[in-house]
């Protein structure tokens, strides 16, 4: 880290201006074997031709190839240049190529044409520096990026590289691949976390992926479902809808035909209105004959008492009861009434010396019984207003053709049962 108020540039060359010239031998010399005799340090030309690989110092090959080379494309190159494939391990292949750069041969002019054809960009930006502090800055710059391999290998080779910047930039690169292990042991131990890390993670994935899909399929099946509901209810809508035109047609056809047809409903509505008054009115009636009836009969339980004192009134005149003649055994039918009122019924016809029978004119009674009842009577007493229509008819049609005596009344009351009996002995024809 520089000091403060001191640039990295200027760092960098405190750095340069204070390392000695010859410290280089003191780098890393893992490949160049123990107790190895140094070739002589080469003097840096004064032209401006670049170095060549071979001319570079000792020192200097080992950063330089482990650095500036994968050791995937030294493999290649080696086996290239020997005319087979290179048996030997990463390390020592290393090694040997670097034995090999010392001097001129095949292999080194192989790897320097492959370090500058890699790295052509890099030298093409160095070539344009002319001085040892532009190089030096151009460095700093570089070394901090992405750009370091080829800057290295450009810095080495440029002509105005001195020992002393050789030297500088080598003990950079040669503490930075110290940092660099460090480092990757560092990562290498991260690297076990992390994938014990993603192997949980890949699991808690597959897990979540398998309930999405589950839950993705039972989402789809209540898709269709719905879907299919809405099928269903709109194929019920078209087809209620049709049934409706259909409808609304059928009307408006028996509109044209009857255009009093709305007049007749709403006759036909009052005239179930008017039927229920009828009924409720009949009803009242029959309350009211029934109480005559009692006051009748309290009144006949006095007129005994009445005419054993010698005294005349009007409640002693005959009463149509009385006055009904004797029927003499013939078998009188008596078509509808109130059921609490055929007793009152019975009596009065048995007492005129009559054989009853009745039928309550279908309410209760089967209609199709009234034929068989009908054709058993000798005489008939049709109640038009305790009857229904088919049975009045069915009397009316019977009495025509058999011509029966029929006698219709429209209150369903003991006087009016007397009157009729005493209009059927008289001779006359059947009366409404």
């Amino acid at each position: 880290m520089s000091p403060p108020g001191r640039s990295q540039g200027e760092h960098r060359r405190a750095q340069h201006d204070a390392s000695p010239v010859g410290t280089a031998a003191s780098q890393d010399r893992c490949c160049a074997g123990a107790g190895a005799a140094q070739p002589p340090a080469v003097d840096t030309p004064a032209g401006s031709r670049r170095r060549r690989l071979w001319e570079l110092p000792a020192t200097a090959h080992c950063p330089v190839i482990g650095v500036c080379l994968p050791i995937a494309a030294l493999r290649r190159l080696v086996d290239k240049a020997v005319g087979g494939q290179a048996l030997a391990g990463d390390y020592e292949l290393h090694c040997g190529v670097i034995a090999e750069c010392r001097v001129r041969t095949p292999v080194a002019e192989r790897v320097h044409k492959a370090l500058d054809a890699r790295y052509a960009l890099a030298l093409q930006r160095a070539s344009r520096l002319k001085t040892e502090a532009a190089l030096l800055d151009w460095w700093g710059v570089q070394s901090a990026g992405h750009e370091l391999p080829g800057a290295f290998w450009a810095l080495l080779t440029h002509p105005r590289c001195t020992p002393a910047l050789e030297d500088c930039v080598l003990g950079e690169v040669h503490m930075l691949q110290h940092q660099i292990g460090v480092a990757s042991r560092v990562d290498v131990a991260r690297l076990g976390n992390l994938t014990d890390e993603n192997a949980v993670l890949g699991r808690q994935l597959a897990e979540a992926q398998a309930r999405a899909a589950h839950q993705a399929a039972d989402h789809s099946h209540d898709i269709e479902q719905l879907q299919r509901q809405i099928v269903r209810y709109r194929a019920e809508a078209v087809l209620r809808t049709t049934e409706a035109q259909a409808l609304r047609e059928r009307l408006a056809q028996i509109e044209a035909v009857a255009p009093s047809l709305p007049a007749r409903l709403s006759l036909v509505a009052d005239n179930r209105s008017l039927q229920g008054q009828v009924q409720d009115l009949q009803r009242r009636n029959a309350r009211l004959d029934d109480a005559l009836t009692r006051l009748r009969a309290r009144l006949q339980a006095r007129e005994p008492a009445a005419g054993a004192g010698g005294e005349t009134s009007m409640a002693a005149a005959p009463t149509p009861a009385t006055a009904a003649p004797r029927l003499a055994e013939r078998a009188v039918l008596c078509v509808g009434g109130r059921t609490a009122s055929v007793p009152v019924y019975r009596r009065l016809v048995e007492h005129t010396g009559g054989r009853f029978l009745h039928h309550d004119g279908g309410n209760e009674d089967n209609v199709a019984r009234l034929d068989a009842t009908l054709a058993a009577a000798d005489l008939v007493i049709c109640q038009t207003g305790c009857i229904s229509h088919d049975a009045y008819w069915r009397v009316k049609d019977h009495c025509k053709r058999t011509g029966k005596r029929c006698v219709f009344v429209e209150s369903p009351s003991r006087h009016a049962l007397a009157r009729a009996l005493g209009q059927l002995h008289m001779p006359a024809e059947n009366t409404e």
